[in-house]
C-alpha cells in the first residue's frame, strides 16, 4: 500500500493541562513511545470528556502555544 501524506493545520483551540509527576494514568492514553515526564501535558476532547491522552513535552513545545 502506497500512502501520500500531506500537511494538515488544525482549526480548533485544544484544552490541555500539565501532566502532574506520579499522577493516576488510568484513563489517559500514553503511546508506547511516551514516557509521561514533567512539561507534558494531559489533552481532553471537551466533546467527550472521558477521551484525554497523553502529550509529550517535546510535541507539545513544537506544536502548541497559548492562546
Amino acid at each position: 500500500m502506497n500512502e501520500v501524506f500531506k500537511p494538515y493545520r488544525k482549526l480548533g483551540v485544544q484544552m490541555m493541562r500539565p501532566y502532574i509527576i506520579g499522577e493516576d494514568m488510568t484513563g489517559i492514553s500514553v503511546a508506547n513511545t511516551d514516557t509521561p515526564e514533567e512539561g507534558g501535558m494531559v489533552a481532553i476532547d471537551p466533546s467527550n470528556p472521558g477521551d484525554k491522552w497523553y502529550v509529550s513535552k517535546e510535541f507539545f513545545i513544537k506544536s502548541y502555544e497559548a492562546t
